[in-house]
């Protein structure tokens, strides 16, 4: 089984519309999107939810009021300001979850409780089984979600015979994005022909090579700015790093989007065969039959 991974530098590369057409072009794979801050693969694969799940991570101090003497050890040792000490009650927001209150407290009153932080879902698709999660807003452990979505879509590809796992990554370096690479096959790097393009394309590569991943550059919307994009397939040439190609600024991609599909479902030409090409590339590269 091989495990592909589509991330970006930064935002807004296209990322998700070249892991989108992977999908399709792939025919039978499984699907994972790891953009669990921000997920929106579901837009373009139409997906129907078979099973959802709770995600509880992190914990949050509550205060028993009917066990609580108000000797006010929580309010002094608490480092975030968040036990109030008119009524002795925690802001959820403002507790970071330590547990310092727990263990201090000489009358037991505090209890950390588990916080419901998100969602993942096991979804079908006409291109194969698709696991997918909702990280709730400002919740934290998203690697720990994005360790879980990989883990099950693994589950699945084993357990119905796919050979392929087509990652939808997170953009920029952080903590989702190291939990998407490790252990994966190959890491398509997604770039856009800009100066912050190419320096947010070298920063993920050298995260792709620490984690022993070889990484592959695709350029999108190349025309755009054709002297960035030589300057960027330069780049990797002269310090031998694996090009993938190159895809055209395509007015139908839009077009596609808005009827919610994949650039290769809505047109054969523009962007599509450039794509099919890239596809083909990051096949061969990565020993998908």
């Amino acid at each position: 089984m091989k495990q592909i991974l589509v991330i970006s530098g930064k935002g807004g590369t296209g990322k998700t519309v070249i892991t989108a057409s992977f999908a399709n072009l792939a025919e039978r794979a499984v699907m994972a999107d790891c953009d669990v801050d921000a997920a929106d693969l579901h837009l373009l694969l139409a997906p129907e939810t078979r099973e959802r799940y709770e995600f509880r991570s992190g914990k949050t101090a509550v205060i028993n009021r009917s066990k609580c003497t108000r000797c006010g050890t929580c309010v002094v040792k608490c480092r975030f300001d968040a036990v109030s000490e008119d009524d002795f009650t925690v802001d959820p927001v403002a507790c970071e979850g330590c547990g310092v209150c727990f263990h201090v407290c000489p009358a037991g009153a505090v209890a950390m409780k588990e916080n419901l932080s998100g969602e993942w879902f096991v979804s079908d698709t006409k291109r194969g089984p698709f696991v997918h999660a909702k990280l709730g807003v400002a919740e934290e452990n998203s690697g720990k979600l994005v360790t879980l979505v990989r883990q099950k879509a693994k589950e699945i590809a084993e357990a119905e015979g796919l050979d392929t796992v087509i990652i939808d990554g997170s953009p920029g370096i952080g903590c989702p994005v190291i939990a998407s690479i490790s252990g994966v096959d190959a890491a398509v790097i997604v770039t856009e022909p800009t100066i912050s393009g190419l320096h947010d394309m070298t920063r993920v590569m050298e995260l792709s090579e620490h984690f022993g991943v070889t990484p592959h550059v695709v350029v999108n919307k190349y025309d755009l700015n054709a002297n960035i994009s030589d300057e960027i397939e330069n780049f990797c040439k002269t310090r031998n790093k694996s090009f993938a190609g190159r895809v055209s600024f395509d007015p139908e991609i839009t077009a596609a989007l808005i009827k919610g599909r994949s650039i290769i479902e809505h047109s054969d030409g523009g962007a599509s065969p450039e794509i099919r090409k890239v596809w083909e590339y990051i096949r061969k590269k990565a020993g998908i039959k």
